[in-house]
């Protein structure tokens, strides 16, 4: 008798330090998660780079989806459900919000620019009336819930696309580097994070950085399909910089959680 309750003690005890294990959540769209192979998303191998016997890593990214969807198709509260305190939440978004927003389908993922508290109302073809907001009241919805849980929320501005332009150096010499996401989404998303408090990482700007190291025709190899989805080569390049995001932020206490040969 004594044997099988001490088992039964050790598979208890199991079960609660699984269960007292943190959650790194990570929300986004098809650049963070995407099971159309061979593009991968950098969510899908973030994984690699922390002791998952200290954290566990929920990826809840679906492609396709906005900042707007991922609300609307209650995907944000499934995860707000599993929430608990001591967690931690990454999102990056960014990639689907630029059309304008109607009923379309073409227009059913944008969403206002900026980050104020303008909206607009929409009626669907059923007669359901929608209010769509601003990029930045969406990430400040994600935010303030997930700080109601007392959970950790981190933002990333958006990956970088395989887009290129020339940028002229002492006004005689011109570069061609990767287009930047500093002076619509990437800058929007900083400045959500500076006014609500929280932890930024400029994942635009850190991987912009290395593909301009890399060259435009090594960083071509990153898309296999078109100038937005990594295959998973790219994913690891994305992740990593995720990584180096996190590192740089001295107070983050998402930072035990790495492994220490990154």
């Amino acid at each position: 008798m004594k044997f099988f309750f001490g088992i039964a003690l050790i598979f208890s005890s199991l079960f609660l330090f699984q269960n007292d294990k943190p959650t790194l959540f990570i929300i986004g769209d098809s650049t963070v998660r995407n099971t159309n192979r061979p593009q991968c998303g950098w969510g899908e191998v973030i994984g690699d780079f922390f002791d998952t016997s200290k954290i566990s890593i929920s990826n809840q990214a679906m492609a396709g989806r906005s900042t707007r969807t991922f609300i609307k198709e209650k995907r944000w509260e499934r995860v707000l459900s599993e929430m608990k305190p001591g967690d931690f939440l990454i999102m990056q978004f960014g990639h689907n919000e630029g059309s304008k927003p109607d009923t379309s389908k073409a227009g059913y993922r944008g969403v206002l620019k900026g980050t104020g508290e303008d909206s607009l109302q929409l009626t669907w073809k059923d007669s359901t009336v929608e209010t769509v907001h601003t990029y930045g009241w969406y990430l400040r919805k994600f935010v303030r819930e997930a700080k109601a849980k007392g959970a950790t929320p981190i933002i990333c501005s958006m990956i970088p696309r395989n887009q290129w332009e020339y940028t002229v150096k002492n006004d005689t010499t011109s570069k061609k580097v990767v287009k930047r996401a500093d002076k619509d989404y990437g800058k929007w998303a900083k400045e959500v994070a500076d006014a609500e408090g929280v932890f930024f990482i400029d994942l635009n700007s850190i991987t912009a950085t290395k593909y301009d190291a890399l060259g435009s025709d090594e960083v071509k190899k990153f898309f296999p399909g078109d100038h937005t989805h990594t295959n998973t080569d790219g994913a690891k390049v994305n992740a990593a910089s995720v990584v180096e995001g996190i590192q740089l932020l001295n107070e983050l206490l998402l930072n035990k959680y790495l492994r220490n040969d990154n």
